[in-house]
């Protein structure tokens, strides 16, 4: 099953007068469930707006999106705002977590705006589990200035992972962390992975797109590669892929 399924999609920027930057320019993609792609590209690529596109961030010029078979290109801000709480979770660079919050109530934040009533107990619960999947079930009361860079990211993906989304988007989530840390959040989405979740990332580093299945690379809008790391990351080496 596709869990993205992109025909024709164009994102077309008016800056201000009659001046218009084409930041999309007619893309197909489709993502299966159990997938985990990489996104890669240059800067002004047009790798960001796809994947605030994807994330019902911000809406297409024209063309279809299908996330999880639902088409999202027409809905309403609201309608979009839905989509996400019901289907993706977002792992950022930053983290974005709640500075003066303990880790197990900054990842209950997304179970509040399901929609659903959810008891406290219940989120609790989950959240706790969230965050003993991903290795920090003795962390749970701490605040994230009491936690390293990798374990506030870890606090972020379990946070992605506690409303059990179809797809996990993730905006260059190694790009705050060293080497070593860098190298287990990976890690912790390639089990992920294995355990069935897609994964969407945002990267623009060659040995985190590596450790992906696939690789997708934009230019000028466009997509002009897409394979497996080996295919992809090969043919800029040797200059296939310009």
């Amino acid at each position: 099953m596709a869990v993205i399924a992109i025909k024709g999609l164009t994102r077309t920027y008016a800056i201000g007068g009659d001046v218009e930057v084409r930041a999309l320019r007619g893309v197909d993609l489709e993502v299966q469930e159990g997938e985990m792609v990489a996104i890669m590209g240059p800067s002004g690529s047009g790798k960001s707006t796809m994947m605030n596109i994807l994330g019902c961030l911000d809406k297409p010029t024209s063309g279809s999106y299908l996330l999880n078979n639902e088409e999202v290109c027409h809905l309403t801000n609201d309608q979009r705002a839905e989509i996400r709480n019901k289907y993706i979770g977002f792992v950022f660079q930053g983290f974005n977590l709640l500075a003066r919050t303990s880790a197990i109530e900054n990842v209950e934040v997304p179970l509040l705006y399901t929609g659903k009533h959810i008891k406290a107990e219940e989120r609790a619960r989950r959240s706790k589990e969230a965050l003993e999947r991903v290795g920090l079930g003795n962390r749970l009361d701490h605040v994230p200035t009491q936690l390293s860079g990798g374990e506030q990211q870890r606090v972020a993906i379990a946070r992605a992972l506690v409303t059990h989304p179809a797809l996990i988007l993730a905006d260059e989530p190694t790009g705050n962390l060293d080497s070593k840390r860098s190298d287990e959040v990976m890690e912790l989405f390639q089990e992920l992975n294995r355990e069935g979740m897609t994964i969407v990332m945002v990267t623009h580093e060659p040995d985190v797109a590596a450790k992906c299945r696939r690789v997708v690379l934009f230019k000028d809008g466009q997509i002009i590669g897409d394979g497996t790391p080996d295919e992809v990351l090969g043919g800029l080496a040797y200059g296939v892929i310009r």
